[in-house]
């Protein structure tokens, strides 16, 4: 790997965890960890907007970190992959560390 991939890498990987470093986007992300859920549920759930979500929704998929499928007319939103559970769960186990 080059200097300059190395570069974009890291940028990449900070753009990723500026996506993370958001509390209301952690929580959604820990919403779907289990299975999918639409717009409504998350909304519920947290207690929050579901125009807030939705903006949320939108953040975490240009990061793709979530994925969504139609179902009739409801987007259903799940996590991406794996990956994105095991950073989760590493970030987990790293702040519960003592």
């Amino acid at each position: 790997m080059d200097v300059s991939q190395a570069q974009v890498d890291v940028q990449q990987l900070a753009d990723l965890f500026k996506v993370l470093g958001d509390s209301t986007r952690l929580r959604i992300v820990q919403q779907l960890l289990n299975k999918e859920m639409c717009v409504t549920d998350i909304a519920e759930a947290m207690g929050m907007g579901q125009s807030a979500i939705s903006h949320q929704l939108r953040v975490l998929r240009q990061a793709r970190l979530v994925t969504f499928r139609k179902e009739g007319k409801t987007a259903l939103y799940s996590l991406n992959d794996d990956h994105v559970v095991v950073l989760l769960s590493q970030g987990i186990e790293h702040v519960s560390h003592q």
